[in-house]
This record gives C-alpha cells, sequence and structure tokens, in this order.
C-alpha cells in the first residue's frame, strides 16, 4: 500500500516538473533581458550624461583643480565663482533676450508656415506638384553654406543685417533654418489623417483654408510639439547664420558671446602665464574651469524647457512618427 501511494506521487511529480520547468525557463529569461535592457539603457545613459556631469564638474573647480592630475570629478573645494565670471563676461541677460528673439520667433512662424505648407503636400495635387517636391527634397539635401553668399548679399540689401530679420522672416514663408524638414514632418503626418474629417467640413461649406485652421491644424499638435522643440535647440545652438547676419556685439546670441568669451579667456591665460608656454595645457587651468561654467549657463534654458515639456515631447516624437501609412 505504501509502495503503491509513493508511485502515485512520483507519478503526479512527472507530471508537474516539465510546466514547472518550463515556468523557471521563462523566468530565468525574463529576469536575463530585464537585466540586458537596464544594461543598455544604463550605457546609452551614460554616454550621453557624460559630458553634462564632466562640464558641471569642471565649472566647480579652481584652476588649480584642473590643473591637479589626481583631482577626477570632485574637486578639492567647490566654487561658483566661474559662473559669476562668465554671467558678467558673457552679458548674459543680453545674449538671452536675443537668443530667445531668435529661437522662439522663428520656432513659432516655423509651426505656422510649415503646417500650411505640410498641409497643401499632404493632401492636395496642384500643378507642376512633383517638381516643387523635389524642390523641397533639394533645399533638404543643399547644405545652408553653398548659398550663404548670395543670401548675405540679399539682405544686406535689404539692410537687414545686424537685425533679428534675417531668422524671423525667412521662417514666416516655410524657410528658414531646418525648415524643409520641417515640412516633411508635417507632410507626413497630415497623410496619416482620415480625409473623412475634411469631406465632412466641406458637406458643411467649409473652404479648404477654413477646414485647415479650424479641423487639421489643430490636430497637428503631436507634429508642432516636435518641429516647435527642434526649432528651438537648432536655432539656439546655431553659430554659424548668426555669425554672418549679426556683426555688432548688442545682437549677439548666447552662441555668439561663449566664442567672445573663450577669446578673452584665452587672452587673459596668455597674460598671466609665467613660464609655462601657451599650449592647451598652459591655458587649461585657466580657461577650462570658466567655459564650462559658460557652456552650463548657455543650455540652463533648453534643459528647463525640455523638463517641462519633456512628456508631451516623446509623445509627439510617437504620434508624428516618420512613419507610413
Amino acid at each position: 500500500m505504501a509502495n503503491a501511494q509513493l508511485t502515485d506521487k512520483v507519478k503526479i511529480s512527472d507530471k508537474l516538473d516539465p510546466a514547472a520547468r518550463f515556468y523557471t525557463i521563462k523566468r530565468s529569461k525574463d529576469i536575463l533581458g530585464t537585466i540586458f535592457f537596464y544594461f543598455i539603457l544604463l550605457s546609452l545613459s551614460f554616454v550621453f550624461l557624460y559630458p553634462l556631469l564632466y562640464m558641471i564638474s569642471k565649472s566647480l573647480m579652481q584652476s588649480w583643480d584642473v590643473a591637479d592630475a589626481t583631482v577626477r570629478w570632485i574637486p578639492h573645494e567647490f566654487n561658483i565663482h566661474n559662473y559669476k565670471v562668465a554671467f558678467k563676461e558673457m552679458k548674459y541677460w543680453q545674449g538671452f533676450m536675443n537668443s530667445s528673439i531668435i529661437s522662439f520667433g522663428s520656432a513659432a512662424l516655423q509651426i505656422i508656415s510649415c503646417s500650411l505648407i505640410g498641409y497643401g503636400f499632404a493632401r492636395y495635387r496642384f500643378p507642376l506638384y512633383g517638381l516643387w517636391f523635389v524642390l523641397l527634397i533639394f533645399t533638404f539635401l543643399v547644405p545652408p553654406q553653398t548659398i550663404v553668399v548670395p543670401l548675405y548679399m540679399f539682405f544686406s540689401d535689404l539692410g537687414w543685417i545686424n537685425t533679428h530679420l534675417p531668422f524671423i522672416v525667412p521662417s514666416a514663408f516655410g524657410h528658414g533654418l531646418q525648415g524643409s524638414l520641417f515640412i516633411l514632418i508635417f507632410i507626413q503626418f497630415y497623410r496619416q489623417l482620415p480625409k473623412v474629417l475634411e469631406e465632412a467640413a466641406r458637406i458643411d461649406g467649409a473652404g479648404a483654408f477654413r477646414t485647415y485652421w479650424r479641423i487639421m491644424f489643430p490636430l497637428g499638435k503631436p507634429a508642432m510639439v516636435t518641429v516647435f522643440l527642434f526649432s528651438i535647440v537648432w536655432h539656439w545652438n546655431d553659430n554659424f547664420q548668426p555669425g554672418l547676419y549679426l556683426r555688432l556685439p548688442p545682437f549677439y546670441n548666447l552662441a555668439q558671446r561663449m566664442n567672445g568669451f573663450y577669446g578673452q579667456a584665452t587672452m587673459t591665460a596668455d597674460q598671466m602665464g609665467s613660464n609655462v608656454s601657451s599650449s592647451a595645457i598652459g591655458m587649461a587651468p585657466t580657461v577650462m574651469n570658466q567655459m564650462m561654467a559658460g557652456v552650463v549657463l548657455s543650455i540652463i534654458p533648453i534643459l528647463i524647457l525640455y523638463l517641462f515639456v519633456q512628456r508631451n515631447f516623446v509623445e509627439s516624437v510617437e504620434r508624428a512618427g516618420i512613419a507610413g501609412e
């Protein structure tokens, strides 16, 4: 009798063993997959966060801490004097206002103009549609540096040098910095919307422009957020075009003031150099900590903006998706 019960228990355990083994294997795979996922995530995070942490660390160091090979991340004494020097020498508020006018003004106008142009390409087939679309792609592929000479002459004839108009006016017509890319984003987004919305508007007597402005434009919020942030960041960090059109210090943006601040710090380092040659190693103790403070001050507004809109931005990138219909 005892042998029979033992045999029954063995048979039951044999039946459960495959399921238990399957659950154990599945559980192990899930754990290994989670570990691998977090390993990749942490590795990518380190790649992106390392420059930011490096800048903050160096900006809080004294000049001798920068020169000390034994000091890597944590200085002997934290010091915010570098931020005070950078803030004053860069004339931060003036540069901040100029950068804000160029970035936010251009971004707002590009949303309206690029959205309208993108909607036209996405929903209508007008004469020479293929030619205009090829020209749009052409403006996206051609580097802006190749046309700076005629643009500079054109804006100079209009008297727009040392004003914000070379950035604001082209943005109002769907051009400006990366304007063609933003049009392509809107084209792809509006192609994904159902056409029954426009058909219902036409039945109600709405014209083409009214249909766009009252129905399609509000639905383009995901693409708008993407374009708005990209436009602000690219205009904020751009140094090439402002250096071409803004030649007087009162009109400099923060990127230009960073260049000027670096030049002043380098000259100061040369004057303060004693027996050390004017090489990068000799200038590093005097220049690097102040330069890092200036860089941190320059990117703080963009970081603050992203903290407020990061959730909407991630959702907008997914919905505006550069994916097919």
